[in-house]
């Protein structure tokens, strides 16, 4: 007699066991205690003290807790927006001119070149392009010195600090969008553009009309991953301004890093990781279904 379906389930159940001891010891228990700690005051040793609402009441009224998000939401447009646009069209651009005219061999070494950055630490590339950016002996100011251009202390000044991490940011993220599009472009149907380019159309009306529409899904995966990681950005900040000068670096996750390790005010830095968290399940869940809702509604047309 054949065996139903829940009885081959149950034979499979003991190996989902490994995965939920993962999920429950490295993400589940530690958000718990999290948040937990987020309702008290404590400096990482000794009792917990219970003080309810007070550090999120403490919080509305900090002005580098709202400082934080301010910046973070600054560096969507150089982590998310502007990496997202250059590497849809380098993408388009290596798959149909690159690719044809010079082979996928070519096309797919610039693909590496502009992924490198990607697996490169990125406290190392920090830490390089916090050289580029030395006011007395950088790279930069001397190539401006040379054009007859004064030089300028881009992560001393407040008004360029978070302009500087953003062109790091955009350097090191535009390989990400271009590496997920150009696997998105294999994907669509090339007979839609012989047939476009019989009808007249020039490259940029392909690109807008079918290359963008058709890519809709691995744009939505690009600015969500990214802004999700916009929120979560440490490293650079921490290696390159530590959040200055003043709070025009300062953001979500350092907020937290120096509550924790630097004032020891463990209690407060787990209020901004409450948020944070927060604010990233909110925004995955609502973009999700944005996403399912435009699918729902091509699926009906």
């Amino acid at each position: 007699m054949a065996r139903t379906n829940s009885s081959l389930n149950k034979g499979y159940t003991i190996f989902l066991i490994p995965g939920i001891i993962v999920f429950l010891t490295m993400i589940f228990l530690p958000l718990a205690a999290n948040l937990v700690i987020s309702f008290t005051r404590w400096q990482g040793v000794g009792p917990l003290v219970w003080t309810g609402l007070a550090n999120y009441q403490k919080a509305m009224n900090d002005p580098n807790f709202w400082a934080s998000f301010k910046n973070n939401l600054s560096l969507i447009t150089w982590m998310t927006v502007i990496p997202t646009i250059i590497g849809l069209v380098l993408a388009a651009f290596l798959f149909d001119f690159i690719s044809n005219k010079f082979g996928q061999g070519v096309a797919s070494f610039f693909r590496a070149g502009f992924y490198l950055p990607q697996i490169i630490p990125v406290v190392v590339a920090a830490i390089v392009w916090k050289w580029i950016f030395q006011p007395d002996w950088g790279v930069l100011n001397w190539f401006l010195k040379s054009l007859g251009m004064q030089p300028h202390d881009w992560l001393g000044d407040s008004s360029t600090a978070l302009l500087a991490i953003g062109i790091v940011m955009v350097w090191v993220q535009i390989g990400y969008p271009l590496v997920i599009f150009m696997a998105g472009l294999q994907r669509l149907d090339p007979e839609l553009y012989e047939a476009a380019s019989i009808d007249g159309a020039k490259w940029l009306e392909r690109f807008c009309f079918i290359t963008i529409p058709l890519l809709q899904p691995e744009i939505y995966v690009v600015v969500l991953t990214t802004i999700i990681a916009t929120l979560k950005i440490f490293g650079p900040v921490f290696a390159m301004t530590k959040g200055g000068p003043g709070d025009a670096t300062y953001v979500a996750s350092y907020f937290s890093y120096k509550n924790f390790f630097e004032t020891s005010n463990v209690g407060y830095g787990s209020t901004m990781s409450t948020v944070l968290t927060i604010i990233v399940v909110l925004i995955t869940v609502g973009y999700i279904r944005l996403q399912l809702r435009q699918q729902a509604r091509e699926s009906l047309q």
